[in-house]
């Protein structure tokens, strides 16, 4: 065990619905969702290349939740808990799926251009470029360089070592820096 940290009242009543839910109360699972709903789809839809599969992986990560919630001791943090699980189905759609053809990116990737035609072209771009890359190290560049997670908090999402976490994010970047040269020679 690390250091004690002062725990927060959000993380006591995270703790209350979790202990509801584990007893057998729908409506605290359901409040579980609500609070991580919308951090579960950016982990899937890092790892996906569509939407419809990011939600497929959501809605399965957090059914599988759901039925092993009896297993999950409450002194853990409940969200790294889902979002590994949430990942876990994200990379299985991923695998059955072989998901090749770039679908939009998420909207939390934002660009400095201030032209729309500009902005589109480039997120375009960066869309194929990204659906070049496997679905592990396109999961490890959109959840350090969109989402922010750290190295460590993506290898315990993805279930690789943080160095591994780390290799992959490099190799990534040059891929894309590569995939965006030929692509601006293209011009």
């Amino acid at each position: 065990m690390g250091p004690e940290r002062p725990v927060s009242a959000e993380v006591l009543e995270e703790r209350e619905l979790v202990l509801a839910a584990q007893a057998g109360d729908h409506v605290a699972f359901a409040g579980l969702v609500r609070r991580h709903q919308r951090r579960a789809y950016a982990v899937a839809r890092a790892i996906v290349l569509s939407h419809d599969d990011a939600e497929d992986a959501v809605q399965e990560g957090f059914l599988h939740a759901f039925r092993a919630l009896e297993r999950f001791r409450p002194e853990q943090a409940f969200g790294a808990w889902l979002h590994r699980i949430v990942a876990n189905a994200a990379l299985d759609i991923a695998r059955r799926r072989k998901v090749r053809d770039a679908d939009e990116l998420p909207e939390t990737l934002s660009s400095p251009h201030r032209d729309p035609a500009e902005a589109e072209e480039l997120r375009a771009r960066l869309g194929r470029a990204l659906a070049t890359l496997g679905e592990r190290q396109r999961a490890v560049i959109v959840l350090h360089d969109v989402e922010g997670y750290k190295h460590a908090e993506i290898g315990a999402l993805l279930g690789i070592p943080e160095g591994t976490a780390r290799s992959d994010l490099h190799h990534a970047r040059a891929h894309l820096r590569r995939q965006l040269s030929n692509l601006r020679s293209e011009q």
